[in-house]
């Protein structure tokens, strides 16, 4: 009853903000996120708020929704991760409510130029040569073994933690290969409420494996940076971890990323749609 009474307040603030404002309002779950579409949105005729908390920001952001369409609540918009939402099969949802192309926004920014500019900028030209694969394609593969956990995770309600784990006690810093069993006992040994065996866990990982899978719907972005970070202290550059750290280089690809890049995405094909459908609302800068 009080997570409703919190998310009816945070309805009632955006119908507050309507008596000051005419535009478009564009709900987010974060502050990472609203910086990001901040720098892409017309910043006069579209509003970023930012709706988080318990029992997840994904959740509060669909329920303030649903809230404010039930009152006709008019120019409203949200973007929230797809997560696993576009392997999974979907319930109807509302035209109001959009996801990104992959599993998260990061995953957005590494799967663009963006990524690029940030490895140009922190690794060694001689170290990623001589590395001879591609660098993202090689961090999406050692992602989906920590995505495919998550989505274990979520699909059999085990509430296994990955807060707080440490990627160098299950990849190879050389090969940037991840360990299974490595990374479940971390994993598991976050997560102490969890009381199954690491076997087992492993059974079920396997299982939702599927070479249909598109990587960049399992993979978690912040896993991909962690790993990044790990990158770029050896195998494709010399930097102290300090200097790469993940908030760091998430925060370059922020930067990095360009308005150019993001019109080429699906996402903003669907904005397009929704602004020909809500006019006169708008949301883009072009």
């Amino acid at each position: 009853m009080r997570e409703y009474l919190t998310v009816e307040r945070d309805a009632n603030q955006i119908r507050f903000l309507r008596s000051t404002f005419s535009g478009t309002f564009l709900l987010v779950e974060g502050h990472s996120d609203k910086l990001v579409y901040e720098r892409l949105v017309n910043s006069s005729a579209c509003q970023v708020v930012i709706v988080s908390g318990k029992p997840s920001s994904k959740l509060r952001v669909i329920a303030v929704l649903e809230i404010l369409e039930e009152s006709d609540f008019p120019g409203i918009l949200a973007i929230i991760d797809a997560d696993f939402d576009h392997l999974e099969p979907l319930l109807d949802c509302s035209p109001n409510l959009l996801h990104t192309d992959s599993h998260d926004l990061e995953t957005m920014l590494i799967n663009s130029p963006a990524f690029d500019k940030v490895v140009a900028e922190f690794g060694s030209e001689d170290k990623i040569n001589n590395f001879a694969q591609d660098v993202r394609t090689v961090l999406a593969a050692a992602g989906m073994s920590v995505g495919y956990l998550r989505w274990v995770s979520q699909c059999e309600k085990l509430n296994l933690t990955f807060n707080g784990i440490k990627f160098s006690k299950f990849i190879n810093e050389t090969t940037l290969q991840i360990d299974e069993l490595k990374l479940i006992t971390e994993v598991r040994n976050k997560s102490p409420s969890c009381s199954w065996q690491k076997e087992e866990l492993k059974t079920w990982v396997i299982k939702q494996k599927s070479s249909s899978h598109d990587p960049w719907q399992v993979c978690c972005g912040h896993d991909l940076v962690e790993i990044l970070s790990l990158s770029l202290r050896k195998v494709i550059g010399s930097n102290k971890a300090a200097e790469v750290e993940p908030n760091i280089l998430e925060r370059s690809l922020r930067l990095a990323y360009e308005e150019a890049y993001f019109c080429k995405t699906l996402l903003y094909s669907k904005i397009c749609t929704w602004e020909a459908n809500n006019q006169p609302f708008k949301v883009l800068a072009l």
